[in-house]
Formats: C-alpha cells, structure tokens, sequence
C-alpha cells in the first residue's frame, strides 16, 4: 500500500523547479482563474522562509513590500497552479528564517549580495599598459 502512495506522490512532484534558498529574490508565476477566464499573475519577492523538506508538501514563503505595507504568501513549491519560478537575484542569508525583515527598515533590511560570475581572468597586457607605464609619477 505504501509503495502506491510514493508512486502516486512522486509522479505529483515538479521537476522543473530551480535550486531555491532563503534570502533569494525570485518570480513566481501562478495560474488564477476569473471565472471562465484563466490568467498568470506573477508575484516577485524575497524569500524569507523554506519548510518542509524536498517533500510534496514543500512550501515557500515570499515577501514583498507594496506602498510601505509588507505582503507575503505561502506558495506550495509542487502545485499545480504555479507555472514556473525564476531566480532573480541570490543574496547571502545567514540564517534559514528571515523573519526579523518584517520588522527591519533601511539598511538593516538588507541583505548581502552573492556572486554568481567566476572570476574574471586578466586580459593580456598590451606593451602600452605595463606596470611601470600605469604607476603614478610625482610631479
């Protein structure tokens, strides 16, 4: 009987999700339906919270601030109403709740700035830029 119900689980679950963290800046486009008509209304903001696991009942809580008034929403990561998530922007959390953003105004609501390019590697020099040509003179 068990081994039904995570087959049955685990052909409910996206594949199509990307890696997300706490403290990502993401876009989420979710289904809603007005009556016969079916429209993606998109929700962009911070994600201060990720519960349950990998599981079927993941979910992920997102923040944002709409004319100085905080709103959030609980997305369930595999339903099917969400038609896909984008990263936006990777930030540095130091903690796996971001709760106390709620509360935190100007530079404290901020969070860190993770980089995703690699190292840029030197071009070659060019006999015009040498270190001795770049050095300040004295005047």
């Amino acid at each position: 009987m068990s081994t039904k119900l995570e087959n049955f689980k685990k052909s409910q679950q996206r594949t199509d999700l990307p890696e997300i963290h706490t403290g990502d800046t993401i876009r989420v486009f979710q289904k809603m339906k007005e009556g016969d008509k079916e429209r993606t209304q998109v929700f962009e903001g911070l994600v201060i919270a990720k519960k349950h696991g990998q599981g079927q009942s993941s979910t992920i809580t997102v923040r944002k601030v709409v004319s100085e008034i905080g709103v959030e929403k609980i997305f369930p990561l595999h339903s099917p109403a969400i038609e896909k998530i984008e990263v936006v922007k990777r930030e540095r959390a130091r903690r796996a709740k971001l709760y106390y953003l709620r509360e935190a105004k100007g530079k404290r609501g901020k969070l860190k700035r993770e980089k995703f390019a690699q190292a840029k590697v030197p071009e070659a020099t060019t006999p015009e830029q040498t270190p001795e040509s770049l050095e300040v003179k004295p005047q």
